[in-house]
């Protein structure tokens, strides 16, 4: 079996339209960015197409939680690196984090913790995840320290250069 990236990364640009009169990205749309880029992972990296399985299988995942830690603003047209990963799960969710730095990679923007919920749109109600699932988060899994997104926010703007940790 291939060794599976457990924290790939993306790129994307910083629209003007996204953004506040100031330049800077719109608190709301840091969450529409770094799940987008999620989302390619998964498509991308694990062959994982969450919108055929919802068509298909009639089932998926739906956001439950989201936590985020906004560090330094995004601005527009920057460009800004996006890394993903599994950072927990259990029969009936995941969890993944999201970490939006600048380009170089020097500093921590934003990180963004969401609690995505397995799915049955028949039935309208949560499932658990079946065995191949559950065997792909577990090679997928990034243990981290942290409690709370905070805390990991403090913690990956500290292991970066030239990042002034959230007070």
């Amino acid at each position: 079996m291939t060794k599976l990236n457990k924290t790939p990364l993306g790129q994307r640009t910083i629209r003007f339209q996204d953004c506040d009169p100031y330049g800077h990205l719109n608190n709301a749309k840091y969450i529409d960015y770094m799940i987008n880029v999620r989302e390619d992972h998964l498509m991308n990296e694990y062959g994982l197409n969450v919108f055929a399985m919802a068509q298909i299988d009639k089932r998926s995942w739906l956001v439950g939680h989201n936590e985020i830690a906004y560090l330094k603003p995004a601005n527009v047209m920057e460009e800004v690196v996006i890394q993903t990963a599994l950072i927990d799960y259990t029969d009936k969710y995941v969890k993944a984090e999201m970490v939006m730095m600048n380009k170089a990679k020097s500093h921590v923007k934003a990180v963004l913790w969401t609690k995505f919920y397995h799915f049955d749109f028949k039935s309208g109600q949560g499932v658990e995840h079946h065995d191949e699932l559950l065997g792909l988060f577990d090679n997928l899994r990034v243990e981290i320290d942290q409690e709370n997104v905070e805390q990991r926010a403090r913690f990956l703007a500290r292991e970066l250069k030239g990042s002034v940790p959230v007070q």
